[in-house]
Parts: C-alpha cells; structure tokens; sequence
C-alpha cells in the first residue's frame, strides 16, 4: 500500500511540473506553441458568420442601446457588419457601438503583422498556471515594445491543452482618437473542436466629451455562410 501512496504522489507531482513550460525562458515556449496554434486553426476562422448583441450605455447621459449583428469575416480576414435592428438612444448607437464596430473592420484591413501578439511587437514575461472554469491556463504579461494604435498592456490567457486563446485583457497603449483618453478592454474566448471562438468584449472608455462609455458585446452562433459552404462542398464532389 505504501509503494501504491508513493507512485501515486510521484505521479501528481509530475502532472505538476508538467504544467510549466521547458526552457530558460518559459514564456518563449509558451509563445511559440501559442502562434503555431494560431496558425494551425486560421483556415477554420475564415468564411464565418456569427450573430453578435451589442449593449452600450453612457452613464453621464443615462442614455443607452442594443443592437443585433450579423457580422461575417471573409476568406481574407476582413470583417463586416449587418445591422439587423436597434433600440435605444441614437448618440449610443454613433458614438459607443458603431465606433466599435469601425475600429474591428479597419484593424482587420490591416497587416495582421502590425497588431499581432507576437514577439515582434511584445515582450512576454511569464507568470505561471492558473485554473480558469476547471481549465489550466497559462498567463502571460503583454508589454508593448512600442506605443502603436492597436497595441495593448495586459495579460494573455492561453489554454495549457492546446495553446490557443481563452482571454486577453488590458489597455491600449495608444488611443485612436484625440477625443478618447483611456480604452480598456476584455475579450473572452470559448474553444470548440480545437478553434478558439469570440464569445464576448467589454469595453470601458474614457472619452473627452461624454465621460465612460461602456460597451459588451456577445458572439454566438458562428458558422460558415452558406454559398460559400455550397462552393467547398461542390469542389469536394468534384475532387
């Protein structure tokens, strides 16, 4: 019985050291298996549709809205939106939701190189494992190398299993606008069949004329649009 105790307990402590990364430098192992993951699962996040609500409000007005998306990402990256209706108070809908709706569309016109979480524009310090909705995640500290619109302080949150994103968090370290002083945001990820998934933002910002704008966002439903499904199931047949 005694040896059984002690097999059991060298066991549990190498599903211990197990959870932390090889190498000197364990966030270079962590970040390397973490764009590989990203690579690996690009081909999945194209040609997706997904319906997203959005709720905003400006507490300093007491005005707020909801807004229901359908917001599609094509075969290139690029993202758009269709209004599928509002309620709400007009200067939310301008000022908090279609803003943030035309930062996503020009950021994923850009070369994903300038925003990408990558060691070319961040420098990773390791901080170790923690359990997140009975997972274990590795976190990450993000600290720009340089102040870029798009670019953000905060922490990564990567899945121990297989490396792929379950939350971001933090500010922007450069605001796209004069009128906006600080943005701070959180994005959640849900991962099904190995692809990570936005599933929900929040936004906080402190802007020069309205005071703090606050933004959530839920993603759902994701799937590929339909003529473009058609098109890969008849090129399927043909091969």
């Amino acid at each position: 019985m005694k040896r059984l105790h002690k097999f059991l307990f060298v066991l549990s402590l190498a599903g211990v050291l197990s959870a932390e990364p090889a190498g000197p430098n364990p966030a270079d192992d962590v970040v390397a298996k973490y764009r590989d993951a990203l690579q690996k699962q690009q081909t999945f996040t194209r040609n997706l549709q997904a319906d997203v609500t959005f709720e905003a409000n400006i507490p300093k007005l007491k005005k707020q809205g909801k807004m229901n998306a359908l917001r599609k990402i094509s075969a290139l990256g690029r993202v758009t939106y269709k209004v599928l209706g509002f309620s709400g108070d007009d200067t939310v809908k301008k000022e908090v939701i279609a803003r943030y709706m035309a930062a996503e569309i020009d950021s994923a016109s850009k070369p994903n190189q300038d925003v990408a979480i990558t060691p070319e524009n961040y420098n990773f310090k390791y901080k170790g494992v923690q359990d997140k909705d009975n997972r274990q995640v590795y976190v990450l500290e993000l600290k720009p190398r340089e102040k870029h619109v798009g670019l953000f302080k905060g922490e990564l949150w990567l899945d121990r299993e297989t490396y792929l994103p379950v939350r971001e968090q933090g500010q922007f370290v450069k605001n796209p606008s004069v009128f906006i002083k600080k943005l701070n945001f959180v994005r959640n990820y849900e991962i099904r069949d190995g692809v990570a998934y936005l599933v929900h933002f929040e936004g906080r910002t402190d802007t020069r004329i309205v005071g703090r704008a606050e933004l959530n966002a839920d993603f759902s439903n994701y799937h590929v649009e339909a003529e473009n499904q058609a098109v890969e199931e008849a090129t399927s047949r043909a091969n």
